[in-house]
């Protein structure tokens, strides 16, 4: 079997083919779509040849059972510029490194996206529509593009790069897929990192949600889906369904094949604007879940807010969000998304959420007199490749409300973690250590000292609904008492020693002198 750090090497290593000629935002994309066909090439060749081994060379019934399981690779056909019947051959990876140092080569890996998507179209339709191999003003001229997608077909080619399933476990291939997302993320800055949340932030904002077996887990800005994959890991079973909605086709593409290459390929996500027209939608009202959990963008410009109040969901009938800050919009969104009684949120924000006024302070008040506000989590500063400042989770429980099983808890605790970070020259990350002690303190629901208090909801209403995190919890280190006469005492024998070490000085300029 091979390494899981050899894999991320090599597939990160061939970005090298575009880096300096691609903006990387772009290029992310030309590396994560090669990567996806070599994987579904790879376990169609293992699938296949062990398929020999019972069928014999019955093709026809080898595709139907293959196809039956998963996914197919069509044979596709070639025309000739001169009219004349062209080749044909099976629309893979394979296929297209044979052909590498054709002059076409661009249009023949987009010929071969097109097979691909066309012949599994419940599970990969529109996965390739924004991506293409043959584009001059993305790859440059034809001598150009050629180079480097023969270059890219070869670092793919490369032995650590066999993804075979009888060689590579199917989990190391999702890994490396979210190791190439993070890198993408963290390495090409804002404009690339808008996509995905780094790994250590997933993680703490999963556990926090808690999701349970037979679960319907959404995320309403999905991204490239690691926060949904990461909650599904949390449910410890593969009973669970996965739901989500990214308003970014490119994007939205990438989350299609990531749950493909983890297995949850029957994962609903919907391509489109989320406030303005959300996907997940039955009976004209919005669907429901057990679990919501996201990182929308923060503070996002221009949202719609002028659509808020004629909203045919009520999503906003607590209020409409400023329109230049959409943080509540997705949080009121969010929160009606839960199944009443039942669903719980999860969601990232950043920290003017919790004590801006006007609309703002509005809706968190209503929220917090609704009793639905369950945890404010303080986290360190510089998690995010798009920003350095601080952020919070703030966590939702819809049991909490009148009628629901902790109806009674009246509080919410606070968590300040800003002060416990793995320092990074980029970036800080979160420890599992440290990701465990919030998680663990967040589940005792005790006050802990300079880290965690409950407040009453006297005290939060005392403090006008503000739930800026200094307010509850004291970080505040005392200073060390001073003995003012020790230090002027000190003073007074420095002065003194000063005034001897000049005289003497004195002396001996005068000796010079003479």
């Amino acid at each position: 079997m091979i390494d899981q750090k050899d894999i991320n090497n090599a597939a990160w290593a061939a970005c090298d083919t575009f880096r300096g000629a691609v903006d990387p935002a772009q290029y992310k994309d030309y590396i994560l779509v090669m990567l996806f066909v070599k994987y579904i090439s790879d376990v169609w060749k293992d699938h296949y040849e062990a398929y020999r081994n019972e069928y014999g060379d019955d093709d026809v019934r080898i595709r139907r059972k293959l196809e039956r399981e998963r996914f197919v690779l069509p044979v596709v056909e070639i025309q000739a510029s001169t009219g004349k019947k062209g080749e044909s051959f099976v629309a893979s990876y394979d296929a297209l490194y044979e052909r590498r140092n054709a002059d076409n080569i661009g249009e023949l890996i987009n010929i071969v996206l097109d097979a691909i998507e066309s012949s599994n179209k419940a599970k990969l339709e529109g996965v390739f529509r924004n991506i293409d191999f043959n584009s001059e003003s993305n790859l440059g001229k034809t001598k150009d593009r050629n180079r480097r997608l023969v270059n890219l077909l070869e670092d793919f080619h490369k032995p650590e790069l066999d993804l075979r399933p009888s060689r590579v476990p199917e989990d190391v291939i999702g890994n490396t897929y979210i190791y190439l997302l993070e890198r993408f993320g963290s390495d090409a800055g804002k404009k690339a990192g808008e996509f995905f949340t780094p790994q250590t932030v997933t993680k703490l904002v999963a556990k926090l949600a808690g999701p349970h077996k037979g679960a319907k887990i959404y995320d309403p800005t999905c991204g490239a889906g690691g926060l949904l994959i990461q909650a599904a890991r949390e449910v410890g079973d593969s009973d669970y369904a996965l739901f989500g909605q990214e308003s970014n086709g490119s994007t939205w593409a990438l989350c299609r094949m990531n749950m493909f290459l983890h297995s949850a390929d029957s994962a609903r996500i919907e391509w489109g604007d989320t406030l303005n027209n959300p996907g997940l939608v039955e009976k004209d009202r919005l669907m429901k879940f057990d679990v919501v959990v996201a990182n929308p963008p923060f503070s996002l410009d221009k949202w719609g807010a002028e659509n808020a109040e004629s909203d045919r969901f009520n999503r906003f009938w607590r209020g409409v969000p400023p329109k230049s800050k959409a943080d509540w919009a997705f949080v009121s969104h969010m929160v009606e998304s839960a199944f009443e009684f039942t669903g719980r949120v999860a969601v990232v924000v950043p920290h003017g959420v919790l004590f801006r006024g006007g609309a703002e302070g509005r809706i968190r008040e209503a929220m917090i007199r609704e009793n639905l506000l369950d945890a404010v989590v303080g986290l360190p500063a510089n998690l995010f490749p798009t920003t350095g400042i601080p952020v919070a989770i703030l966590v939702f429980d819809r049991s909490r409300q009148e009628g629901g099983a902790r109806a009674k808890c009246k509080d919410v605790l606070f968590i300040d973690a800003s002060r416990e970070f793995v320092a990074g020259k980029n970036q800080n990350t979160l420890s599992d250590e440290q990701i465990e002690r919030i998680v663990g303190t967040f589940l005792k629901r005790k006050a802990v000292e300079k880290y965690a208090h409950v407040a009453k909801f006297k005290e939060i209403e005392e403090n006008d609904f503000n739930l800026n995190i200094p307010r509850y919890v004291d970080i505040f280190e005392e200073e060390e008492e001073i003995d003012v006469d020790a230090v002027q005492a000190e003073i007074d024998a420095l002065e003194k020693q000063l005034a001897e070490v000049r005289q003497q000085m004195a002396v001996k300029l005068a000796e010079i002198r003479r």
